[in-house]
């Protein structure tokens, strides 16, 4: 199955291509530009590296959030249209933090995304890799460190744009919570192609694909206040 994968859902511009259990290319860039300048040209480069067209892809996968919430608009808005462009397409939105779970799938234990959301508070998932494959054990969501920490348990590793904060401030000194290394911190798009193949049931239409914020954008947030 080959299949191309967009990340903009944080810090990092991200795309890569896979065919089954190869990666044939992939592309990462810690940028200050939007990534509504960077996706597209990126995901075009990695294509014409490979040979490929988009009618030869069986399908295209996103991070759907949490994360930016530009970002992800940005990502779930290519998607739709390459999709419409080429309707036998398959697409699906992956779970940021799941993604970021299975940048460290080697790991066996319990591995906890955790990434910035506003000071104080954290958006964070519980998931479980036997070495192999990685599940859901605690569902995503916006809450408080101090909720988040609650989840770890011991034989952890924690992962994600935040987790150096929060081992340095809540287990500096406890030796089985790690930090996953450096470079499989930050989002990878070749993640979102693994929890794809993991779990192609997740397809959708182009219609359905939709951003999963977990908790109100600005926009929201300020009608309700007015309210």
């Amino acid at each position: 199955m080959k299949l191309l994968a967009i990340d903009t859902s944080g810090k990092v511009a991200a795309a890569a291509v896979t065919d089954g259990g190869r990666l044939l290319a992939e592309k990462s860039v810690y940028t200050t530009l939007t990534h509504s300048q960077i996706i597209l040209p990126m995901a075009r480069e990695l294509m014409n590296d490979c040979g490929l067209t988009f009618a030869e892809l069986d399908g295209i996968v996103c991070a759907k959030g949490p994360g930016s919430y530009t970002g992800l608009r940005i990502g779930v808005a290519a998607v739709k249209g390459i999709v419409m462009g080429c309707p036998s397409l398959k697409c699906a939105g992956v779970s940021t933090l799941e993604a970021l779970a299975w940048n460290s799938a080697a790991f066996r234990g319990r591995i906890v995304p955790v990434m910035a959301a506003r000071k104080g508070v954290v958006y964070c998932g519980v998931y479980e890799s036997d070495g192999e494959r990685v599940r859901c054990i605690e569902a995503d969501r916006v809450c408080s460190e101090e909720e988040c920490i609650s989840l770890v348990g011991g034989n952890a590793l924690l992962t994600g744009d935040h987790c150096a904060e929060v081992k340095a401030r809540y287990f500096g000194d406890v030796h089985d919570v790690k930090c996953a290394p450096t470079a499989d911190r930050l989002q990878k798009a070749s993640a979102l192609c693994m929890a794809f193949e993991a779990n192609p049931e997740c397809a959708v239409s182009a219609d359905e694909l939709a951003a999963a914020y977990l908790q109100d954008t600005k926009a929201e947030k300020d009608k309700a206040h007015r309210d």
